[in-house]
């Protein structure tokens, strides 16, 4: 048993850590993924022009709307002007979105030897929070009337930035925190006490054979008690070891399933409390902001208890060498050598020598790139598409906002009871739910058709709110079991006490890599004058995917990873 000041030293660092994921997780499910995308449009439409005149304000139709209490939108397409390029209304959002994912990258890459090094890593989390919580919570003050209304893109670029580089500093406490829970301590400490409990002269070798000696010798046959008990305490050893792998990983996921589950139950929450006043204010950009506005307040706030709780530089346990901390502890601190130590272990890393020792590792990672995109921009473009194409109020977006992460913590659950009833295989697991996620933008497809579509019924193909609702909830389920499996997949293909190091580099193509697909959309938004024709390409883009999914040999891979070894230039 541990000490109980130990046991509540823990627990103190275990709810900090739970109370940033709780903080941080809001900004995601209520702004970024629903709000954000909205309200940069909206701001670009306060401010835009009708096409093609470009001299009535788009603005006319929105006040139209409101006073016949229904959604009006014209035949003609919404422009702003930003410095000297005139920009679909919609292509905006996601041009904001595609340069904040790409800065993030940048900053990911540029912080992860700090965020290795302990007593750095509270100082940039709580910066970074501070950078992102702050930014979300200016929107309250910045008007879609103001003519500075144009802050409103770095302000979306430095809350995304801060959200990303803030979890790249929470998830480095998370191998941390499973080694220092309770079950796995006690494994340890078995095996501890296993190494040092002495064996006196028992042991093979440790009495030196002497003719004057009339003692009877250790019988070396392989028969002999003392061998069989030797042997014992052996095996013993490395069942403790293999019991500790074991529970180390059974904790290590549950602390982070945990904080997976609360930050979604607290995005629910909060976009349940949003709904009231956008509501009340009929979806006006007011509304939108405010609700961004909530986010950054309530990140902010739930972000005290981890200042608070969290260890940093004060904590002795923190001052030590880490795993992948390259001795930092051991030498003169310089912010601007280990920013360019980050990019130089980032190139060998990504050398060909390197990536052909594992290359399973790098397909998976090269299909990982592709899939985290696109099912990023099924979300964002789903969104765009739902305001703009289906006329949806901002009130049915937000029930939108609810239904996904609601059905994502269902699908999670089940998904694991699918595959025991059916003996499945993670990488199967996985190749099923892309196939099931491609159908959502190949059904969008169908709305070109209008196969479904009869005189007196409307329905089919995406062109109804209904289909929208449906969706959600099916593409919930499938994103929500689909990110735990993709972790866990992975884990199988890393290097053994080197995780760190490749979950970042993991982290780097989920949360920074996604600016591909955004771009596109974009481009063909602003191209085409229609967003449906997004989904063509959102099709492409999953399925190119697949055959590099299927073509990783998990076994090689595992193979390759255990005699993998680190080579740096």
């Amino acid at each position: 048993m541990l000490p109980a000041s130990d046991t509540a030293a823990y627990k103190r660092k275990l709810h900090g850590w739970l109370s940033y994921a709780f903080a941080s997780e809001v900004f995601v499910i209520v702004s970024l993924t629903l709000f954000l995308p909205i309200c940069l449009e909206q701001f670009a439409r306060d401010n835009g022009y009708l096409l093609p005149d470009r001299k009535e304000r788009c603005s006319s139709v929105v006040k139209l709307s409101q006073r016949t209490e229904a959604l009006v939108v014209p035949d003609v397409r919404c422009v702003v002007k930003i410095g000297w390029a005139w920009i679909d209304s919609a292509s905006f959002s996601l041009y904001v979105y595609s340069i904040s994912v790409a800065l993030q990258a940048l900053t990911v890459i540029s912080m992860g030897g700090i965020a290795d090094y302990p007593p750095h890593r509270k100082r940039l989390l709580l910066l970074f929070a501070l950078l992102g919580a702050s930014s979300a919570t200016t929107f309250l003050v910045l008007p879609s009337t103001s003519p500075m209304w144009f802050l409103v893109a770095p302000l979306a670029v430095c809350a995304n930035v801060g959200f990303g580089a803030s979890v790249v500093a929470m998830n480095a406490y998370l191998p941390t925190l499973a080694k220092e829970s309770p079950e796995v301590r006690q494994i340890q400490d078995e095996i501890e006490n296993k190494h040092h409990t002495p064996s006196g002269p028992v042991l093979i070798g440790e009495i030196e054979p002497d003719a004057d000696d009339d003692r009877t010798l250790v019988s070396s046959d392989a028969t002999s008690p003392l061998i069989q008990r030797t042997r014992s305490e052996e095996e013993e050893v490395e069942e403790l070891k293999a019991a500790y792998d074991a529970e180390l990983s059974r904790v290590m996921s549950r602390i982070s399933s945990f904080g997976i589950a609360l930050g979604y139950g607290a995005g629910i929450v909060l976009l349940i409390i949003a709904l009231i006043p956008v509501t009340m204010l009929h979806g006006s950009t007011f509304a939108l902001r405010l609700a961004i506005g909530l986010s950054g307040i309530w990140w902010a706030a739930f972000s005290i208890p981890a200042a608070l709780w969290l260890p940093g530089a004060e904590d002795p346990r923190t001052n030590g060498v880490e795993a992948g901390s390259d001795e930092l502890g051991v030498r003169e601190w310089d912010t601007k050598r280990e920013i360019v130590l980050a990019w130089k272990r980032l190139g060998s890393m990504l050398r060909w020598t390197e990536m052909k020792k594992l290359r399973n590792t790098f397909k998976y990672l090269a299909a990982w790139f592709l899939l985290s995109d696109g099912f990023t921009t099924i979300t964002s473009t789903a969104i765009l598409f739902g305001k703009t194409t289906l006329n949806m109020q901002p009130s049915a977006l937000i029930l939108v906002g609810i239904l996904t992460p609601t059905s994502g913590i269902l699908g999670s659950l089940a998904w694991p009871y699918i595959q025991r009833r059916y003996g499945w295989t993670n990488l199967k697991v996985i190749v099923i739910l892309v196939m099931m996620a491609s159908a959502i933008p190949a059904y969008g497809c169908l709305g070109f058709l209008g196969i479904f579509q009869g005189d007196a019924t409307r329905f089919g193909g995406l062109t109804t709110q209904g289909e929208m609702f449906a969706l959600a909830v099916y593409f919930g389920s499938v994103y929500g079991a689909f990110q735990g499996y993709a972790r866990a997949f992975y884990a199988e293909l890393l290097p053994p006490g080197e995780e760190a190091r490749w979950y970042g580099l993991f982290s780097i193509t989920d949360k920074s890599s996604s600016f591909i697909g955004p771009l596109i959309v974009g481009l063909i938004a602003d191209t085409t004058g229609n967003i449906r024709y997004a989904f063509f390409f959102l099709v492409v883009m999953i399925w190119m995917a697949m055959p590099i999914l299927m073509s990783v040999d998990v076994d090689k891979g595992r193979k390759d990873a255990r005699d993998y070894r680190y080579t740096a230039t």
